[in-house]
Parts: C-alpha cells; sequence; structure tokens
C-alpha cells in the first residue's frame, strides 16, 4: 500500500509533524483537524464560533480541492468545540457546508485547543 501527501497552499501549513491530508490507495483520504487558521495572515479568522467554524470548513475544502477531491466525497467528520454550549452555532455554519447526503459525524467539548481555538474539525473523504 502506498500513500499521498496532499497539501495545499490555500490552507494553513502543518503546525506539527503531521501531513494536511494522507491519501491512500484504498480510495480514503484523511483530512488533519483543521484549527481555524486564516492561510493568508497566519491568524485566527475571528474571535467567534460562526467565523471560526467557516475558516475550519474552508480549509477543508481547500485541502480536499488539492486532491481533486470536494466536501462531497466527506464521509465523516469529527468536531472538537472548547465549549459544548457552541454546537448550535457551530452546527447552523456546518449546515451550510453539507447539505444533502451529509457525513457521518461526531462532536466533543474538549479540555482545550490549540491555540486556544473555538473548533478544530477533522475529516474523511472517500474517492
Amino acid at each position: 500500500m502506498s500513500k499521498t501527501v496532499l497539501n495545499s497552499s490555500n490552507a494553513p501549513a502543518a503546525i506539527g509533524p503531521y501531513s494536511q491530508a494522507i491519501s491512500g490507495t484504498g480510495s480514503i483520504t484523511f483530512i488533519s483537524g483543521q484549527l481555524p487558521i486564516d492561510p493568508a495572515t497566519g491568524a485566527f479568522a475571528g474571535n467567534t464560533i460562526q467565523v471560526q467554524t467557516k475558516q475550519s470548513l474552508e480549509n477543508i475544502k481547500a485541502i480536499l480541492e488539492a486532491g481533486g477531491l470536494s466536501l462531497r466525497d466527506v464521509v465523516k467528520t469529527t468536531v472538537l468545540l472548547s465549549d459544548i454550549a457552541n454546537f448550535g452555532s457551530m452546527n447552523e455554519v456546518y449546515a451550510q457546508y453539507f447539505t444533502a447526503d451529509c457525513p457521518a459525524r461526531v462532536a466533543f467539548q474538549v479540555a482545550a485547543l490549540p491555540k486556544n481555538a473555538l473548533v478544530e474539525i477533522e475529516a474523511v473523504a472517500i474517492h
């Protein structure tokens, strides 16, 4: 089995020893958790859960596109929230990106996220 590293300059570079995404010969692509970092500035896109959710999903979208995929190919997401009280507001934004045949999803509140983000989202896609 082989693997291909996917990278997009339209998403933030990895801030540690990991890849933005890995695509394998089994037609599955794993997208690393995406913080709401604007790749143009290297800073968070904003301070609200809505803006941060949008940026995390835009980062996922850019990485998918680098591999010739789209959000329609996503079959599973994991949403990590710094506060589960933000679930409803996150979900409103999320619903704008996944409108039909939505992927399976799980959402968790975690003790903290890198750089004190409000949200981090990872995804799995098939092709």
